[in-house]
This record gives structure tokens, sequence and C-alpha cells, in this order.
């Protein structure tokens, strides 16, 4: 018995092909090129949770595509400044990097559990003795994200560098780590003190990688803008604005648990992070 076309297009989108509705003539259009940044502990994860989204944007817009996972924060600005990739979900400073280096444009902002913000913060041990921090956390070990990162490298470079401290020389310093592996060495007391975001802790929690009490909050930032979808330079204005209206019209249904949604992004959305790159001399025109 012939199976039924609902049953065959959604067979289509997360092989990552061609929507059933697609006409021949899209068909035959070059596939488009997506990329996502490390969200998850392992690429497989995150290609897992994140192809829904965007086998239900090539399927609005009746085209073939490829999605490319990237192991660093970092990796995925290159390949979307160097035409790589058309369109990327991407944490905001590594959209501040592809927008400064290559003109990528932001066109929505994700929203989880609804609100379009979120928070970096700084997880310690549980039983480390910080009344007040960092006062109390000098000399202590402490690992940063890789520095494409915008919670875990960015946001608390600058921060503590507004303070007036160099966590190079007031901490035992590391960075280079995945956020997942940053809450495991917290919680299995590899490192006094590392860097996150709340999202990720909720995530992890919710998922029993790490239980509540295995890691203390002793620093959080103001809210930051959630990730960006973003457009290469150069990506044809009909096309930029198809990916925008289909990202914003999508529902919780084909993004990763907790996300909501997505909402046009300004040329305000993120210069929080723009100011906090130029302050630290990481932006080409600062």
């Amino acid at each position: 018995m012939p199976e039924h076309p609902p049953l065959l297009r959604r067979r289509a989108l997360l092989a990552g092909g061609l929507g059933a509705l697609a006409s021949p003539a899209l068909a035959q259009a070059a596939p488009l090129r997506f990329a996502v940044g490390p969200f998850q502990p392992t690429p497989g994860d995150t290609r897992r949770a994140f192809e829904p989204f965007f086998a239900h944007l090539a399927a609005q817009l009746g085209r073939r595509y490829a999605l490319s996972v990237t192991g660093d924060w970092a990796g995925i600005a290159v390949a979307l400044g160097s035409d790589q990739v058309d369109c990327a979900w991407m944490g905001p400073w590594g959209y501040v990097l592809a927008q400064d280096r290559a003109g990528a444009e932001a066109v929505a902002t994700v929203l989880w559990r609804g609100s379009p913000t979120y928070h970096a913060i700084i997880l310690a041990q549980p039983d480390l003795p910080i009344a007040r921090f960092p006062e109390d956390a000098r000399g202590l070990s402490i690992s940063f994200a890789d520095a494409g990162s915008t919670s875990g490298w960015l946001v608390p470079h600058h921060w503590f560098l507004r303070q007036g401290i160099d966590p190079r020389t007031f901490f035992r310093y590391r960075d280079g780590a995945s956020h997942a592996a940053n809450v495991v060495a917290v919680a299995n007391g590899q490192v006094d003190l590392a860097t996150d975001y709340d999202r990720n802790l909720a995530a992890m929690m919710a998922s029993g990688r790490v239980r509540e009490g295995q890691v203390k909050v002793v620093w959080r930032s103001d809210p930051l803008p959630n990730d960006a979808l973003a457009v290469r330079r150069g990506l044809p204005a009909e096309l930029r604005t198809a990916l925008a209206e289909a990202a914003i019209a999508s529902t919780a249904e084909v993004l990763p648990p907790d996300y909501t949604g997505w909402v046009p992004a300004t040329a305000e959305t993120y210069a929080p992070i723009e100011a906090a790159g130029r302050a630290l001399g990481r932006l080409r025109n600062a």
C-alpha cells in the first residue's frame, strides 16, 4: 500500500531532502547551506535537536538543504563570513564577529521560554566559601569557554575588565572548553569555577547530566540578546526575506526543547554584544 503523503513529506524533511510540495524548478536550485553552533554536548546531539528547524525552513522555501554542525563558536562565524554558509543559527558574539568581519546580517532573534534574552553565569563548586564574588574567589581555578562564546568568554571578560580585573592573573585561568564540559568539570570537582549560561544549565539539569546542588551560581550578567539567525552578505534579498519570514512564522514544534519561536532582529538588538567586543579590542573596526 502506498505511504500516506504526510509521512513521505516528513521522511523527506528529516533526510534533508526536498519537501513533497516543491516544484521541479525549485528542486534544481542549489541546496541552502545551513549551519549551527555547538549548542549540545556532542555534534550528533546538536544535529538531532536543530535539524528539524532547518528542514522546516527549507520546506517552506521549497529547497533542498545541507546542514553543518560546527565544533566551536568561532568556526561558525568563519564559515558564514567566508561564504561557505548561507544561513546560520549562531550565538550573539559569533554573529557580531561575522557581521564585523564579513557583513553578515541578523534577520531574527530566537525566543527561549518566550523571552528574547538570557544571562551569562559563573558556576562554582557548592562548598566553596564565596560570600563575595570575585573577591573571595581570587586564586581559584576557572574554566572559560572558547573565545567565540558570548556567555562563556566575551561577556565575563568584559565584566572583569570593568572591575579592573584581569582574569588570567586573578584566577588560575584556562579557556577553550565547551559549555557542557564546563558544567561537568565544576560538578565533578575538576575545576573550582566555570563560565556558562542559564539556558544551558537549565537544559543540563532537566536532562539529568547535572543535579541540583552539584553547582552554584556566583555571578549572573545583565540580560543578553538570544541567538541570531544570520545570513551571509550577498544573499539575494528575496531569499533573505523568505528565510526571515519562515523563521518568524515557525512554532515550537520544529524547535529544540524550550525554544518557542523567533522575533525580528533590529540594528540595536546586538549592540550590547558589539560594545563588549569593542571594549576588549576584538573587533576589526574598533
